[in-house]
């Protein structure tokens, strides 16, 4: 599915993967598109909606963490490229 955005967040640990999601979700209009995790335990959770919904969910996550938050991004107007390393992400969490 292509979005107008995409809003990340990187955490350490799952269970923060979790907290920030549910956070986000509840904040705007957002959809979860995936999650990828690292060595290490970093944890990048990726959410996906139109800009302004997409900001307004990471921002909610940035400015009142529910957990320690290593980076944020939003990515608005995502390029093809963009879409195929999302979709890659999502390739690898259903196996």
């Amino acid at each position: 599915m292509t979005y107008g955005a995409y809003g990340l967040v990187e955490v350490l640990g799952e269970a923060n993967a979790i907290l920030v999601t549910d956070r986000m979700l509840k904040t705007s209009e957002v959809e979860y598109v995936t999650q990828d995790t690292k060595c290490g335990g970093h944890a990048l959770v990726f959410v996906g909606g139109d800009v302004a919904a997409v900001k307004a969910a990471v921002d909610s996550v940035k400015e009142d963490p529910p957990c320690e938050v290593v980076e944020t991004a939003v990515i608005s107007n995502p390029s093809q490229e963009m879409n195929e390393i999302v979709e890659m992400f999502i390739s690898r969490r259903k196996k």
